[in-house]
């Protein structure tokens, strides 16, 4: 697969991943949403800090997220140019590109969203308000929107811990560049063996 095709699919994640996001920034408050079906809803919310959620404590905490996430990108991007130099499997360069462009799309919140619109608190948010944005470089929030509470009532009783409490299946909100991410990562452990195949005795000895 060539490198070309690799960012086409980086770009086309990309685009559906920004344009999703910008609408729900520019069309809802935090809180609101509508149902596309009982199971799934379009519902915003702003991930400040790492999946499902979780945050990094201090005041330094955000920033070094995002620090670490650009470093991680740029491994991640050479993975993929050696990957396609080294002719590669399809779906090996396939994977990696979804997990590149997910990873992507998520910096660009977290780098610029803070500086490009205003909050979202109690307001539809503006791109580019004249006042300035929520934040500052590397502090923007993280856009996720897509819930799928695919079941939701009281457990039985007999369950351990969890019985009679009120349970939510699936209950994270996630994004596209989410998505993108867990399925290339599903791949690689779905589609393994073609992923990473092993190399013969004369390959190695060679």
């Amino acid at each position: 697969m060539s490198l070309k095709k690799a960012i086409a699919i980086i770009i086309l994640i990309l685009l559906i991943d920004q344009v999703s996001k910008i609408y729900i920034k520019t069309t809802f408050i935090i809180g609101d949403g509508f149902d596309v079906f009982s199971w799934f809803k379009i519902h915003f919310i702003e991930n400040e800090g790492m999946a499902w959620g979780a945050k990094i404590p201090g005041q330094y905490g955000k920033l070094f997220l995002t620090l670490f996430r650009l470093i991680a990108i740029v491994g991640i991007g050479y993975w993929l140019w050696d990957s396609v130099r080294k002719n590669a499997s399809r779906v090996l360069i396939v994977s990696i590109a979804l997990i590149f462009a997910g990873a992507m799309g998520n910096i660009i919140d977290s780098v610029f969203y803070g500086l490009i619109f205003n909050d979202s608190t109690s307001q539809v948010a503006t791109f580019m308000p004249a006042e300035g944005g929520y934040g500052t470089l590397f502090h923007g929030k993280v856009v996720d929107m897509l819930y799928f509470p695919l079941w939701e009532g009281v457990l039985p009783e007999w369950i351990p811990f969890w019985g009679g409490t009120y349970f939510t299946f699936f209950d994270p909100v996630f994004n596209i560049a989410d998505s993108a991410i867990s399925i290339g990562l599903v791949l690689l452990v779905i589609f393994n063996k073609k992923a990473f195949p092993k190399k013969s005795k004369e390959e190695v000895s060679a």
